[in-house]
């Protein structure tokens, strides 16, 4: 995609610009982008980019993934990236759509998940290219002298026109002292990075017009704001949000992802094609004409997307495989693969008890759902696993979220469906599997 990486150079700037305003809620100001731009082709110096990501949580999904994504288009066009992790905000807290204070993270949280997230954004972005910094590496070094250097940049009533404070003070709810210090502690960010361009979502306006103001402040041209809207989740209502449900982990399965996109409207797969791939607006225009006009089929459109978005984060191999599981599963009506599953790899019985309930061939057993989940891949966490056991499986066209067997001698096939996803466990007599069991099985 990058004229830059093929010819040396940076592409004219109205080419540029096409790229990088696909999907934006909000440039300000557009003119300044488009000079400093023009500045970058002429003087051959790339623009510095940033986008700051709090790392509050272990892992991301495709609604994180929609600033990532206008990174990478900076990035394909030969300017330079930075992807910050907020390890020092986080001990902070954004209060950016909180009514409440947020309960900031510990430090061993904190640097559990920003591993992660390195781990996940770089299946985007691409790492050798990429810039990635620590805010606690000059936010630590201010000390308190510094903080209050850059409080007297700001009044109290500028803070209070932010809309989550003017509200919480309005209804006479608690502001605590160090939230103010947010927006500050991220304006100053910018002011250390000397930033060009910085983007956000819709709903940190506030904080990335603070770093406008605190750059000029500090003797430094002041940084261009780039804005993405909050994509919609699965139901293309609310948010995307693993808290609602309607939310795609940037880490799951190709199947369930493939699915999970399968299953948007419509008029949401547009949406999705333009925040969330690399697909060009002249493009997602003419495929839109295309299935106006009826040559190409709305489903075949949406099967494009959901290949394209889980190849970013698989491979190409895993979402042509993807893609011909869902036809199997919804086209045709079949399960896509069956897994011989030893028992006591998903019995909630420990090999001993589970011996011996073998022993008693009128002792029925239970089979573990999240286990099962588990092992036949269809959830790659324990913690997913466990969760969407509670909300219920669907095994052998029975919704359940604990599983009674009889124990027989031959394997007990059960139908797993799980969203869009088939699959069949071969549930195995494990005597010939475990010591454990063999053991008991033979003592008498």
């Amino acid at each position: 995609m990058s004229n830059f990486d093929r010819r040396g150079e940076f592409a004219p700037v109205d080419e540029q610009l096409e790229y990088l305003q696909k999907g934006t809620a909000e440039i300000i100001p557009l003119p300044e982008l488009r000079a400093r731009l023009e500045q970058s082709r002429a003087t051959g110096r790339p623009l510095r980019v940033k986008a700051g990501f709090d790392p509050t949580a272990p892992d991301l999904h495709l609604g994180h993934t929609v600033l990532i994504r206008k990174l990478k288009h900076f990035q394909d066009l030969g300017h330079t990236v930075i992807f910050l992790i907020g390890d020092f905000t986080s001990l902070i807290g954004d209060p950016t759509g909180r009514s409440v204070t947020r309960k900031p993270l510990s430090r061993e949280d904190i640097d559990k998940n920003s591993q992660t997230y390195t781990d996940q954004v770089f299946k985007i972005l691409d790492r050798e290219k990429t810039e990635v910094r620590y805010n606690s590496e000059w936010l630590g070094k201010l000390g308190f002298e510094g903080i209050i250097r850059l409080a007297e940049k700001f009044t109290v009533s500028q803070m209070l026109e932010r809309d989550e404070f003017h509200k919480r003070f309005r209804a006479e709810q608690p502001i605590a002292l160090h939230e103010i210090l947010y927006p500050l502690a991220m304006a100053y960010d910018s002011v250390a990075l000397k930033a060009d361009v910085e983007l956000g979502g819709t709903d940190q306006k506030f904080n990335l017009l603070t770093g406008r103001q605190l750059q000029r402040d500090y003797g430094q041209p002041a940084q261009i704001v780039l804005m993405m809207p909050i994509i919609e989740g699965l139901d293309g209502v609310q948010k995307m949000s693993k808290s609602l449900g309607n939310a795609i982990g940037v880490h799951e399965p190709p199947q369930e992802m493939y699915g999970k996109l399968m299953s948007i409207s419509d008029d949401l797969m547009w949406r999705y094609w333009t925040l969330l791939t690399d697909l060009r607006p002249h493009e997602i225009e003419a495929m839109k004409n295309d299935v106006a006009s009826g040559a190409l089929h709305p489903m075949e459109a949406k099967k494009r997307l959901a290949r394209t978005i889980t190849a970013d984060f698989h491979s190409q191999a895993a979402a042509q495989q993807a893609d011909e599981d869902w036809a199997k599963q919804h086209q045709h009506g079949v399960a896509t693969e069956t897994i011989d599953i030893p028992l006591q790899d998903v019995a909630v019985a420990d090999a001993v008890s589970l011996g011996r309930a073998i022993k008693d061939r009128n002792t029925d057993i239970f089979i573990s759902t999240a286990k099962l989940l588990l092992k036949l891949g269809m959830k790659t966490s324990r913690t997913e696993a466990e969760r969407q056991a509670k909300a219920g499986v669907t095994i052998n066209n029975l919704k359940v979220t604990e599983l009674l067997i009889p124990l027989i001698a031959r394997p007990v096939e059960l139908t797993v469906k799980v969203g869009r996803q088939i699959k069949v466990a071969r549930i195995v007599n494990p005597e010939l599997d475990d010591p454990a069991i063999q053991h008991l099985l033979i003592r008498d």
